[in-house]
């Protein structure tokens, strides 16, 4: 059967295909490392707000994946382009002879689909984090006042950075304050009426207040900060409600973390569609280039035209056997003449 796409190289094509295969290379080694930039922030970002995601959030999937799938990428730029080089210099070449045939099945096989299944990733895993934040932020809520609970005790030092840091309050705004207990029962006075009346006037026996710890102030304020009692508009004649932003961060937490997290994996999924577009073609353009110098049997500077293609005999024969079908069989030798019987 008829080799699979067969093109024609003569030895000034050979020429430009490794010279262009070896700038592709390159490009493609750049993209890997960045995919790894990438995903290794978006790791960091995980470890840190990592708090605030539902256990069973599927979302830090995706980095560790494209940690992985860039790495390949990685590595078979270097190594295409240290073999597309090689292919311009007869004396260098056979070494790399080898090499090409394990390269291109790792880089296809594992290479490309570890980038397609993150970039799978990258489309699906986003509109997790909206249900993964909903979650683990009311958690969060829930812990802030949990200081001398073993294994929660950090929770209200995490929820106060990222308030702080990220200009929010809250899961969806500062009112989600209200139906939580922040404050800790150990700065409760239990002889205090008012604690004790709110106390019991809550089905779960908690303390709830119309107020906000002081990481929702917003420091651009020209007022001092006002914490308490905020949904009374007789307890601050100068406060505005319909406008907290004067006083406090306005976003909540999610849509500020959602934003976020969504703009990271936008510019990872669009590092790995780069990344496998480089990928693909340098696979392809090395599978050609192998196939064309197994045909001139280790001549590469020959001046005859030979030809590349990416599979033999119509895909009966594997990746790995480059040229086979280019080897001349064996010669069949004539067999040989029975000697004359004698003659009784």
């Amino acid at each position: 059967m008829a080799p699979v796409l067969p093109l024609v190289l003569p030895l000034q094509s050979r020429i430009r295909l490794a010279q262009g295969l070896w700038l592709l290379s390159w490009l493609l080694a750049l993209a890997g490392g960045l995919t790894l930039l990438c995903s290794s922030h978006l790791l960091v970002q995980l470890q840190y707000l990592g708090t605030f995601l539902a256990p069973s959030c599927p979302f830090s999937a995706l980095p560790q994946v494209a940690l992985v799938a860039g790495a390949v990428a990685l590595g078979t730029g270097l190594g295409g382009a240290g073999a597309s080089r090689a292919s311009l210099d007869a004396a260098r070449y056979p070494p790399w002879r080898g090499v090409l045939g394990p390269l291109l099945a790792a880089g296809t096989v594992g290479g490309g689909g570890l980038l397609v299944f993150a970039l799978g990733l990258a489309l699906g895993l986003p509109m997790s984090l909206v249900e993964g934040l909903e979650e683990g932020l009311g958690t969060a809520l829930t812990r802030y006042k949990d200081t001398e609970v073993p294994g929660h005790c950090h929770a209200k030092l995490l929820m106060d950075e990222l308030q702080l840091r990220h200009h929010c309050c809250g899961r969806h705004g500062y009112k989600d304050w209200f139906g939580v207990q922040w404050v800790s029962n150990r700065y409760l006075d239990p002889s205090d009426h008012d604690v004790v009346d709110r106390i019991q006037s809550n089905v779960e026996g908690l303390y709830l207040t119309d107020g906000v710890p002081f990481s929702c102030c917003n420091p651009h304020s020209p007022r001092p900060c006002l914490q308490s009692q905020l949904s009374d508009p007789y307890a601050h004649p100068l406060f505005d409600p319909q406008q907290p932003n004067l006083n406090l961060w306005a976003q909540g937490c999610h849509q500020v973390l959602l934003g976020h997290l969504q703009s990271l994996a936008s510019t990872l999924g669009s590092m790995l569609a780069v990344t496998f577009l480089l990928q693909a073609l340098v696979l392809l353009g090395l599978r050609y280039l192998q196939t064309a110098l197994e045909g001139l049997r280790g001549v590469i500077d020959a001046e005859e035209e030979t030809q590349g293609y990416l599979f033999p005999g119509g895909l009966k024969t594997a990746w790995l056997q480059g040229g086979v079908a280019h080897r001349a069989a064996p010669e069949k030798t004539p067999p040989e003449e029975a000697p004359p019987k004698e003659l009784g």
